[in-house]
């Protein structure tokens, strides 16, 4: 059944991006859908491009194995969606058009930022494109009963050709309305597998909280904090640099804010990004009570044995409340929620792929030649969503036996150290330079990526994706304690350096745009 499922799911979504894709020439609907979603759906669209693959199922298995520390965990994710709406929203809607580097050359025009807002983009996606690319092989093996590493392979290319077919196909309107149809999915599922646990529990969430503190086999722990970070030299300090990284990486990756641009107002971007931030807040729900259901049901030793990171709990959970003997509507709940799980692995990787290929297109071949037709660059878009898009599938292939949660941290806090400081900087402070910004993307972006390589995630654990070597020379998992810091430092010390003059110029700059990217009105 979940192999029918899976394919009437692919057949529909690619009928989907054909019917919705925009003509030849018309690059604000490719960018940018032209403002044709409503807010209730531009603000599902925004939910799905947010919780991806990576979250619902390393999420999922945060909870069932760490219990109260993955709950802090995904309860950031719904306060960084928070953070979007109410600081970055708005002013990212007014001053973008169908980019990051729009947002950033708004204040600072030339190649030289193009390219570098480009290139931050491009670092901060691909290591997450690769873990949901290289997770899809074992998932639908896991799913569909599949055996053999050609098989899961196979899995991983034909996964990544649909979803490359959907973002050149679909565009920005088309990657949307399988967002929307993917949340819709998640979120229904969940609800229904929710409620069967607190059933089962005859709807007592003490009680599941219970049983789930006597499968986790650690005792009060699973249900306190510290579970997640024991044994490091600072745990407190480590858990604050992880929830940092997640709350300000999380709402200023590329394809979560490139949602922002499809607005038509001010007022629509408010609207659909309060139906975005209701969605994930109920995902959060959804998914702690499902994570607590599996560890109660089947406990802790055996989730980590389906997976020591436990990213199938939130399937094991989902199939355990059926029991052995499911029924046929029992099944048919349990098809619908290993769709929901597959469409999300297309669905996001999709939305990734035309971030970047927007960005490659948009920032760095459009403005490298003067005379571009739109009909030339929508082209040169398709084809740079082939190009990621390949080149995403060849090094999931690579890597796919690899630990690769280093790489979804990676992202986060490339997002944090390099792109959340730019865009705040860019948008708020008037004296921001050209220096400071270029300082503030290179050098977020090389501190986390060196910060990376000496943290326990990659080196010196069990769990690391070099177990067998120790070259752990950072104390803490994530690099957002460090990194953060580190990047709205080297933006104030590239302004202060870069003179008072270049300084008061961009005062006068920013003052020229500053009611239109507040506040969406121009001067008189």
């Amino acid at each position: 059944m979940s192999l029918v499922a899976f394919t009437a799911v692919v057949t529909l979504t690619l009928l989907l991006c054909v019917m919705t894709g925009p003509d030849r020439d018309n690059l604000g609907e490719f960018y940018a859908g032209y403002g044709a979603l409503s807010p209730m759906r531009n603000g599902l669209a925004i939910a799905g491009d947010y919780i991806s693959a990576a979250t619902v199922l390393g999420t999922g298995g945060i909870i069932a194995l760490l219990g109260y520390d993955g709950v802090v965990l995904a309860l950031s994710t719904a306060l960084s969606l928070m953070l979007l709406m109410f600081l970055l929203a708005e002013p990212l809607r007014n001053a973008g058009q169908f980019t990051m580097g729009d947002v950033l050359a708004r204040r600072m025009p030339g190649r030289t930022v193009r390219i570098t807002a480009c290139a931050a983009t491009l670092a901060a996606l691909i290591p997450l494109m690769l873990v949901q690319l290289a997770g899809a092989g074992d998932l639908l093996s896991f799913i569909l009963g599949f055996s053999g590493e050609g098989v899961k392979t196979g899995c991983v290319v034909a996964l990544g050709a649909l979803m490359i077919s959907y973002a050149a196909i679909g565009g920005m309107k088309g990657t949307a309305l399988i967002q929307i149809l993917k949340i819709v999915m998640l979120l229904g599922s969940g609800v229904v597998i929710a409620a069967l646990i607190l059933r089962r529990f005859d709807w007592d969430l003490g009680a599941l909280l219970a049983a789930a503190e006597k499968g986790s086999g650690v005792g009060p722990a699973f249900l306190q904090s510290g579970l997640q970070f024991q044994g490091g030299p600072n745990p407190r300090l480590d858990m604050i640099s992880s929830e940092l990284t997640v709350v300000l990486g999380g709402a200023c990756l590329p394809h979560v804010t490139m949602r922002m641009y499809t607005a038509r107002s001010a007022r629509e971007v408010r609207r659909s990004m309060s139906w975005a931030v209701s969605s994930v807040a109920l995902f959060v729900l959804i998914i702690a009570i499902v994570g607590f259901g599996a560890t109660a049901m089947l406990g802790r030793a055996a989730i980590a044995k389906a997976d020591p990171q436990g990213n199938t709990a939130y399937l094991l959970g989902s199939k355990a409340v059926f029991g052995a003997n499911a029924s046929t509507a029992e099944t048919l709940v349990f098809t619908t929620v290993t769709t929901a799980i597959f469409l999300t692995l297309l669905a996001s990787v999709a939305g990734m792929i035309l971030a970047c290929a927007n960005s490659l297109a948009h920032d760095v071949f459009a403005h490298l030649r003067t005379e571009l037709t739109p009909r030339r660059e929508m082209t040169l878009a398709r084809v740079s969503a082939l190009a990621i898009g390949g080149l995403a599938i060849a090094l999931a292939v690579m890597v796919q036996h690899h630990n690769l949660q280093p790489l979804v941290t990676l992202s986060f806090c490339l997002g944090a150290s390099a792109l959340a400081p730019a865009l705040v900087y860019s948008l708020f402070w008037r004296r921001y330079t050209r220096r400071g910004l270029l300082w503030t993307l290179i050098g977020g972006t090389l501190g986390s990526v060196i910060l990376m390589t000496g943290t326990n995630l990659v080196s010196g654990a069990p769990t690391s994706a070099f177990p067998n070597h120790d070259f752990n020379w950072f104390p803490f998992t994530t690099t957002g304690l460090a990194s953060i810091p580190l990047g709205f430092f080297l933006g104030w010390l590239g302004t202060v350096s870069s003179g008072r003059r270049e300084a008061e110029e961009q005062r006068g700059r920013y003052e020229a745009v500053e009611g239109w990217i507040l506040a969406g009105v121009t001067r008189r």
